[in-house]
């Protein structure tokens, strides 16, 4: 078990650059600078300037005294843990609970990697096919989560989490965490919503109201067109964000029933369905229009040159994660509150006549989850490594000090009371928006096969490059999910 990799999980990230999806958060030069790629960084934490201020003085006690957790092993270990914090603040708060954690247990040294997002999965999955996977890793939740415990690359911790002490996570939090009536994951980072943010000045200036349905967004649109402005600024090149206005207009036109129904491809259910047939339509339609950037699939996220098309005044709007909040504010905070202001997608009005829910969003409860791959050679659970990544997960990713710089960061941690004392805005708009939803959707990056992940966001190219048709490309994820179901 141990040996085997899912060979159309290899398969699809041999062959693809990917983007494992909108929980990550990054963040972008200061407003004005010149945009650059994160670079991939392996950091010996233990040496972390920025970090060590935060843990404990030795003489202190373990900020874990005193609680229900495994006590953990006085010997040498070494674990390797992996997460995609290549840029702060998500990089300091990262190495802070590292850090804290090793003045802890000083015999028990974690080496942190920070991996650049637009390659996590595939770096993942080679990894985990050449016997390196680390022993602990991030990682978005939904069905390659589940591919990475049908593979053996992930530990079953439902146990220890009925046995052990751990933040009171959200319910919605520990459903995405696990799969199987298995706990396969511990929560971190925070809820994820999906909001489209605006220029208010831009608005302000040209007399433009926040839209509320479709069919006024579309004139906002034009109204920013006449004025020498793009109206959304996307950078496509790593998939998964154009796949956000996708998502949108299948939820706005149909709720979950057609998503959920091409899902399992039973009863008629397709990508082919009039929803996905009016989103990928309307999307063409805007693209034609001008309503994104010229050359949108080679412009990147990563790079933020999404970002910085609103820094510069060139686009006045951007569907994006709720983690865009803390990475404008840590870029110029002062240009982020004259500035920006953000609204949800806005309704089908149609389908809201014929009775489709509008209050449906896009995002996530857990922001990313930690599982664990502590095994040894003969395949059984490695207990002592197993105990301490438990500790690592549980009380230092989501200690006081952890939870309080990523609520300054602009993240809601996944933990029950922390949507009550939201101070910015714009983040309490989102997590508002959360918590009415009728149902949360699960990025499709994430909630999809890893296989067919790969087809949808190959699709998600095609369809903004305007190369194959809506049909064409309902097809062609028709096509891999009855495989992967087949599989």
């Amino acid at each position: 078990m141990r040996n085997k990799i899912m060979a159309v999980l290899f398969a699809s990230v041999l062959s693809v650059t990917t983007l494992a999806g909108c929980g990550s958060q990054p963040t972008a030069p200061a407003a004005g600078s010149d945009t650059g790629a994160a670079q991939s960084a392996q950091t010996d934490t233990a040496k972390a300037d920025a970090t060590t201020a935060d843990a404990p003085a030795a003489s202190a006690g373990k900020q874990t005294d005193g609680k229900n957790l495994p006590e953990l092993t006085t010997e040498p270990m070494t674990i390797t843990l992996w997460d995609i914090s290549t840029e702060d603040p998500n990089k300091s708060i990262s190495e802070g609970a590292v850090a804290r954690f090793m003045a802890d247990y000083p015999n028990i040294t974690i080496n942190q990697v920070h991996q650049q997002n637009d390659n996590y999965k595939q770096q993942l999955v080679v990894a985990m096919s050449s016997g390196q996977c680390p022993n602990i890793y991030c990682h978005w939740g939904g069905g390659p989560m589940a591919e990475y415990y049908k593979s053996g690359f992930a530990n079953d911790i439902t146990d220890m989490y009925a046995k052990y002490d751990h933040p009171e996570f959200v319910d919605a939090a520990v459903a995405q965490s696990t799969y199987d009536g298995k706990m396969l994951a511990i929560p971190f980072s925070g809820l994820t919503g999906c909001d489209i943010f605006y220029n208010k000045t831009i608005f302000a200036q040209l007399g433009i109201e926040v839209p509320t349905t479709i069919d006024e967004l579309e004139a906002v649109c034009e109204k920013l067109k006449e004025n020498g402005i793009i109206p959304f600024s996307l950078a496509n090149a790593s998939k998964w964000t154009g796949s956000m206005y996708y998502m949108y207009l299948v939820a706005r036109h149909s709720g979950n029933a057609e998503f959920d129904a091409a899902y399992t491809q039973e009863n008629g259910g397709s990508f082919t369905s009039p929803a996905f047939i009016y989103a990928g339509t309307k999307i063409q339609d805007w693209v034609k229009k001008g309503y994104f950037p010229d050359g949108v699939n080679s412009l990147s996220a990563d790079d933020n040159q999404d970002r910085a098309l609103l820094y510069d005044g060139s686009a006045a709007m951007m569907l994006h994660g709720s983690w865009q909040v803390g990475g404008i504010k840590a870029d110029n905070e002062e240009w982020y509150n004259e500035n920006i202001g953000v609204f949800r997608f806005p309704e089908d009005t149609e389908a809201k006549a014929a009775g489709v829910p509008q209050n449906v969003e896009i995002g996530t409860a857990i922001g990313m989850g930690l599982t664990f791959n502590c095994f040894k050679e003969d395949g059984s659970v490695d207990q002592d490594m197993l105990d301490a990544c438990y500790v690592l997960a549980t009380q230092y990713f989501n200690d006081d000090t952890y939870n309080a710089a990523q609520v300054a960061a602009g993240t809601v941690p996944s933990i029950k009371g922390f949507n009550e004392n939201i101070e910015d805005p714009n983040n309490k708009y989102i997590i508002d928006e959360f918590f009415k939803a009728s149902n949360v959707q699960l990025w499709y990056d994430q909630y999809l096969p890893a296989s067919v992940t790969e087809v949808h966001k190959n699709c998600m190219t095609e369809l903004f490059g305007l190369e194959k048709t809506p049909e064409e490309i309902g097809q062609e994820q028709d096509a891999a999910m009855q495989k992967a179901l087949a599989e």
